[in-house]
This record gives structure tokens, C-alpha cells and sequence, in this order.
């Protein structure tokens, strides 16, 4: 699919952006009261994207920082990213698959969050390897890690998209299609695999994050193309905070996002086994040495080759991580 088709998916896809619920609260939750500065905050319904917000507004950061946050679940990154374009939005989370778009000047990064090992390439039962999907009908939420892992997978078995039947579905109708066996394979995540599994016990996971120790694929917190500095500066201390406590109480954290996401705790801590959690410390030490440049330019030219991004851009360009270290410690 060119960038214009693929953009143009994206603002279609819009207007089904709270179309899944099942897995993820409404929108109108609110973290923090009593005045501040106003933000609009996007999440992904799993533990990564909601655990932060969720410790925030139970601790009172958002206050503490003179903000005064409300939060809006939508079911991937790229439209997030658009209603930041739109204005729409101040924050968003976004999954490692939609990095391309701060990539291509979009958004901004303003912090990471985790290390993520939640994508699959998954398949009706009765098909055991990539060459089994050859002519197949196969499902991405497009510009998602959903489509990252299917073209690691499809690239490492050799083959190409044009090899399957590639079928751009947002995550709802991903997980009809598949449950009805009207797609036979999928680029997909947890924890809406889990979703599917319910319905289709013997489906097969082809490949994973863990098939490609050469990537690393990081979470992170985006903002709009344009910087606000002090704004920017209180949310980033509010995540950093809030990320330290989440690594200290695990197991409380899971409850509050539970809690915030009404599931069940167990649905929770079955997505967070898929999560590397790291200190703002740890973050902060990764960002000053190169670690996440590194990781943010290995899957940048990755994006390169998949045509998503047509010219890898530094790193710097979309990711401040010298602000993002000068916060910690404030």
C-alpha cells in the first residue's frame, strides 16, 4: 500500500477508533482535579499504555505537577497520532509498529515506556509456517506493530506481501474476521489475541517479538509535532514518576490498570508477562549512552524498507531524549 492509501486508511479508520471496548474503559475518565493546566491524554486498552495513567491519577501526579488530566482510550497508535494532528488530542501512547510516524515528523516522542514482546503473526489452526499463509488472506490494523511483526516474519521466511493476500482491518473487525475463519492469518497483539482465543483455542502463533533479537521494540508517550516545553516538562516528571512506582509495586499496578481498563486483574497480568518494565533511571542511562537511539533507528530502517519511511531521519529529529534526562530528578 503507498503512503497516500495508507494515510487515507488512517483517517478512515477514525471514526472507528472506540469501535472495541470490550478490553478498554470509555473515554471520559479524569486523572486529577481541582484546576492546573489542562491535558488530553490518548491510551491503548493494555498495561503499557493505560498502568502510567492510571498510577497518575490514583497518586495524585497530575495535581502535584499543576495539571489537570483527561484521558481517552482509542484501540491503536497511528489514530492517536492523527487526532494530535486534528488538535484533538495533547499525548498519546503509541506501540513500537507506529513509530514510523514520528519517524516521518507526525508526532514527537517524549519519553518511552517499555520494551514490549506482545506481537504476533497468528494463524487459523492446521497452517504451521509462514509458507502456509502463501495465498492466504491475511489481517493487519494497518501502520501498527501488527503490520511491523508480519513484515519481520514474511521478511525472515523470505517472502514478500505479495506472496498473501494482505487485508488492512482495524482491531474489532480483525478479531471477527478471525474468529469467524473469514481471514486464515493476521499481524496481530496481545491483548487482543487473547480475545481471539477464547473463540479459536488452537490458533497458531508463527512468529513473535522474540523471533528478532536483533530489534528492540519500545513502547512510548508521543506529543504533537510542536513542542510545549513547560507542558512537556510536567507530563514527562508525571510519567517518570509514575513509571518508577509502577516498577516498585507491579502487582499493584496491574490492579489499577484492571481497575481502569474493568477487566479482570488475571486479563491484565497475563498482558503485562509480555512487558519489560525499566526504571526512569534505567531509561534515562539508555538514552545518555545510545541505547535508545539504537533502538529507535533500528526499526527506522526497518521503515525504510517496508516503505513506510522514505529516508531514515536521527533519531534527535522526533525524540528530545536530552530534555527527557534533564527532567529526571526535578
Amino acid at each position: 500500500m503507498s503512503p497516500m492509501s495508507r494515510r487515507g486508511f488512517v483517517t478512515a479508520l477514525s471514526a472507528s477508533a472506540l469501535s472495541l471496548t470490550a478490553t478498554a474503559c470509555s473515554s471520559g475518565g479524569s486523572g486529577g482535579s481541582g484546576g492546573g493546566t489542562k491535558v488530553r491524554f490518548g491510551y491503548i486498552g493494555d498495561f503499557n499504555g493505560s498502568s502510567l495513567l492510571a498510577i497518575a491519577d490514583k497518586q495524585g501526579l497530575w495535581k502535584k505537577a499543576g495539571l489537570s488530566a483527561s484521558v481517552k482510550v482509542f484501540t491503536n497508535g497511528p489514530i492517536q497520532i492523527q487526532a494530535l494532528g486534528a488538535g484533538d488530542l495533547d499525548y498519546g501512547y503509541i506501540g513500537p509498529g507506529a513509530l514510523w510516524l514520528p519517524a516521518t515528523g507526525k508526532a514527537r516522542v517524549i519519553a518511552i515506556d517499555t520494551l514490549t514482546f506482545a506481537d504476533r503473526v497468528i494463524a487459523q489452526p492446521g497452517i504451521t509456517s509462514m509458507q502456509g499463509l502463501k495465498g492466504k488472506k491475511v489481517a493487519v490494523p494497518e501502520g501498527t506493530s501488527g503490520e511491523m511483526i508480519l513484515n519481520l516474519a514474511l521478511q525472515k521466511a523470505g517472502m514478500t506481501t505479495s506472496d498473501i493476500k494482505k487485508v488492512a482491518m482495524d482491531p474489532a473487525t480483525l478479531v471477527s474476521a478471525f474468529s469467524a475463519g473469514q481471514i486464515q492469518g493476521a499481524g496481530f497483539y496481545y491483548p487482543l489475541i487473547d480475545t481471539i482465543k477464547k473463540r479459536v483455542p488452537k490458533l497458531v502463533e508463527l512468529a513473535a517479538d522474540r523471533d528478532f533479537p536483533d530489534h528492540a521494540f519500545p513502547t512510548a508517550f508521543v506529543s504533537g509535532p510542536k513542542a510545549d516545553p513547560e507542558r512537556d516538562q510536567k507530563v514527562v516528571r508525571v510519567l517518570q514518576q509514575a513509571n518508577d512506582w509502577r516498577v516498585a509495586h507491579k502487582d499493584e499496578a496491574i490492579g489499577l490498570a484492571a481497575d481502569m481498563l474493568q477487566v479482570s486483574k488475571a486479563q491484565v497480568q497475563a498482558d503485562a508477562a509480555n512487558v519489560q518494565l525499566l526504571t526512569t533511571a534505567e531509561l534515562v542511562a539508555k538514552t545518555k549512552d545510545g541505547t535508545v537511539e539504537k533502538w529507535l533507528s533500528g526499526l527506522t530502517d526497518f521503515f525504510v524498507g517496508t516503505g513506510q519511511v522514505k529516508k531514515a531521519p536521527a533519531p534527535s529529529a522526533y525524540y528530545d531524549g536530552t530534555a527527557y534526562a534533564k527532567v529526571y530528578g526535578k
